[in-house]
């Protein structure tokens, strides 16, 4: 699959531990996404969707354990988002655990999948071109 569609895109990376938002980041430049912002926990990421004047990112991917709070928490609200713009965006779930009930409840919640760390960069792009309808 062609990344030339996703450098357009915009990302939001959202984990509590910093080392795992950079292995992330350098994970999306592999594929041409440059434009990435990030969150350390759902709060602060609310915060970045819901400024005024940003430009919403196109996908997100969230930790599923953070200290403060979790990615299913962080999905659900974001799913609840009074502005269907915002509650449209997908989310991807980013997590170590391996937990099949884990995953359905995330996906339950809205997440448009779960992807079990660690994974490629190639396997990411396809991921993030199923979740935002460039892909099957």
């Amino acid at each position: 699959m062609s990344t030339n569609m996703l450098v357009a895109l915009r990302a939001l990376i959202v984990d509590d531990q910093r080392t795992m938002r950079s292995i992330v980041r350098t994970l999306l430049s592999q594929v041409g996404i440059t434009d990435v912002m990030e969150a350390s926990d759902g709060a602060e990421a609310m915060e970045l969707i819901e400024t005024p004047g940003e430009i919403a990112p196109d996908f997100v991917i969230c930790d599923l354990h953070m200290k403060d709070g979790d990615g299913m928490a962080f999905c659900n609200k974001l799913r609840r988002h009074k502005n269907s713009d915002l509650s449209q965006i997908p989310v991807l779930i980013l997590t170590g655990d391996s937990d099949r009930l884990l995953h359905e409840v995330a996906m339950q919640v809205g997440a448009a999948n779960v992807l079990t760390k660690p994974i490629s960069a190639p396997d990411l792009a396809q991921e993030i071109s199923r979740a935002v309808g460039f892909a099957n």
